[in-house]
């Protein structure tokens, strides 16, 4: 043993095979799905389902108390940014693939998509930022990106800002009719 510990490269297979090791061990809590199972949800089906209650699920966020009695705060209490505006951007970009959301940070980020009235040889993807706790007009942020596809490449292409724009509206109006239906209530 010493001598195979002595040699550099025989420590860096072992240590690789120790990580191997720990890394697929760590997975072992994992429960998967067979691709041909009837019951598997896509993430878009799931994300349709969930959208009248909060983003993960009725009692998520609740620290303390009755969970409904702060749902309807305008300071967004359970969550790191406007409940709102979060909401409202779920709901506002519900037509396309979220890659990464952090309720949190209020960082919402889309995969690419193609809609499909649109030519097959540009795909579209936005970035949404939610700036803080209150529902304001400048509460919420949308960067946009459009590709076009030249050859085998996708190529970045401009895409003009009032589209961002249009999107910020569109969540906008959408936090206020949430905040006024949680208010009617």
């Amino acid at each position: 043993m010493r001598r195979m510990m002595s040699s550099p490269r025989s420590f860096s297979v072992l240590l690789a095979a120790a990580a191997a090791f720990f890394g697929v061990s760590a997975c072992s809590g994992v429960e998967t799905r067979a691709p041909d199972d009837p019951n598997a949800q896509s993430p878009t089906e799931i994300r349709r389902q969930g959208t009248t209650g909060k983003v993960f699920g009725d009692d998520a966020f609740a620290f303390g108390g009755d969970s409904r009695k702060n749902e309807g705060a305008a300071d967004g209490s359970g969550i790191g940014v406007n409940s709102f505006l979060w909401r409202a951007s779920l709901d506002t970009l519900l037509f396309m693939p979220v890659s990464s959301a952090d309720p949190f940070g209020g960082v919402i980020i889309t995969d690419w998509h193609t809609p499909s009235d649109s030519p097959a040889d540009q795909r579209f993807k936005l970035n949404v930022y939610i700036l803080g706790r209150a529902l304001r007009a400048d509460g919420v942020r949308v960067a946009a990106f459009r590709q076009v596809r030249e050859g085998e490449q996708w190529r970045d292409q401009p895409l003009d800002a009032k589209i961002a724009a249009k999107i910020e509206d569109a969540i906008l109006t959408k936090a206020r009719q949430l905040r006024n239906e949680t208010l009617r209530q």
